[in-house]
């Protein structure tokens, strides 16, 4: 624990009305996007895209029939491609501007757009589903590069554990509420029409929100770094991005430390959520209802876990909350596993996995902003938008080339315990103190 004398209620206290306004600000842009993520990209997209090519006979592409099982996956991994390149350059881009906030709003109301029109894609337009869906992804993404790094201007060191977790718990909130919404509307219209609705919606639900929201309370921020004369954007977003990553080796081997261990990690956690569905369809015979019931039970109950684990951070320090975190993963991983045998212990599983999701989200985040140096906080949140997405085909690989080789998903889950095991080993000696010091960071008060 640090020797300091500042504690998070005096820190809290001197927080002053316009700083409690901003805040509340930020938190609310996660309610409004993460609608996004739960609605189309988890819930609706796939499963119309496949109904509507399955109706087509395959998806139609330059001259090509790409199998209608495919194509979604497909273009999921190319918008993961698009942002390995565009998000280091939007956080670089972020960094030189005084219009941050300008930058992040027009990239919300870009994705916003790009969702809305989904409410038009028939049978004839699948691709132009693909396509809206990657503008949105790619859009949104490089805005939260922009959204996570407004956390250090807007918390003292203290808080940001606290804020962070709080920003998570609304984003589930709000994701959970629409996400319910629309399986109220299919449910009553049970029409591809509920569906498009539903879709379009969404665009509009983040569009209403980030623009009541973050776009009225966030305040603008001075650039970071001034930009040279004459110097164009993309040769020195590009080139800044080179020269940062030069940096982040050299001058910041805890905060390159910590991302490391965040990749691996989070590849584990990534990889759990995506096959957790059809772990649960194959091996327990659950029903397509029960499957989304319980991605709804997941974003409720994540609400809490985030809060919980962010007080638990207040008392034993972030990393080693983490930590814990990330054994919880491991136990989960070997139930299901060992034990997971009947739809009622899955509802039990879902319970302690949403719990530890919100939490290691939270934590993740907050334990990366104590240790990203203040002139560069953009273009570092590219870094870690890109260890949480760019490689998100690691662990989904690894599952598939174990389940073909042993012919049973049970089995092949265990090779998920590698990423957590591993992402430990990487974590432990991740010495924060060091990490905030080199970033010019003030750890006091800050339990480490």
């Amino acid at each position: 624990m640090s020797g300091g004398t500042i504690t998070i209620e005096q820190a809290e206290a001197a927080l002053t009305a316009d700083q409690r306004s901003e805040i509340f600000g930020w938190k609310m842009y996660d309610w409004g996007w993460s609608a996004f993520s739960t609605t189309v990209t988890t819930a609706l997209l796939g499963p119309y895209l496949l109904a509507l090519g399955e109706d087509a006979g395959g998806v139609r592409l330059l001259g090509y029939t790409i199998d209608e099982a495919s194509f979604y996956p497909y273009v999921v991994s190319l918008s993961a491609l698009l942002q390995i390149i565009v998000l280091p350059l939007v956080g670089a881009a972020a960094d030189y501007t005084d219009r941050k906030k300008k930058l992040m709003l027009g990239l919300s109301y870009l994705g916003s757009i790009a969702t809305a029109g989904l409410f038009f894609v028939r049978e004839p337009t699948i691709v132009l589903g693909g396509v809206l869906f990657l503008v949105a992804a790619v859009a949104f993404s490089a805005a939260s590069v922009i959204y996570n790094s407004y956390l250090p201007d807007i918390a003292p060191p203290v808080l940001r554990d606290r804020i962070s977790s709080a920003g998570f718990a609304v984003g589930y909130l709000g994701g959970g509420l629409w996400l319910a919404a629309n399986f109220v509307l299919i449910a009553v219209l049970d029409d591809g029409v509920a569906v498009r609705l539903s879709l379009g919606g969404t665009g509009l639900w983040a569009m209403y929100f980030i623009w009541r929201y973050p776009g009225r309370l966030l305040q603008p921020r001075p650039a970071a770094r001034v930009k040279p004369a004459g110097v164009r954007w993309l040769t020195l977003s590009v080139g800044s991005v080179f020269t940062t990553l030069r940096e982040l080796k050299r001058d910041h081997p805890v905060t390159f430390r910590y991302l490391i261990a965040y990749l691996v990690f989070n590849d584990g956690i990534a990889t759990v959520i995506t096959v957790a569905t059809s772990f649960a369809a194959d091996e327990l015979d659950a029903s397509a209802t029960t499957l989304l019931l319980l991605v709804l039970l997941i974003q409720f109950v994540a609400i809490p876990g985030a809060v919980a684990f962010g007080r638990l951070a207040e008392r034993i320090g972030a990393k080693r909350a983490l930590m814990a975190n990330l054994v919880v993963w491991v136990l989960l991983v070997v139930y299901a596993y060992v034990l997971l045998t009947s739809v009622a212990q899955l509802w039990v599983m879902g319970v302690v996995l949403a719990l530890v999701l919100g939490g290691s989200q939270a934590l993740s985040r907050s334990l990366y902003a104590q240790m990203v140096p203040g002139d560069k906080e953009a273009e570092y949140f590219g870094f870690y938008e890109i260890a949480a997405r760019g490689t998100s085909w690691i662990g989904p690989l690894a599952f598939a080339v174990a389940n073909d080789i042993l012919d049973s998903q049970r089995q092949a889950i265990l090779v998920l315990v590698v990423f957590f095991i591993l992402g430990l080993g990487f974590l432990a000696p991740v010495q924060v103190r060091r990490g905030m010091l080199d970033a010019g960071q003030d750890p006091t008060g800050v339990v480490l």
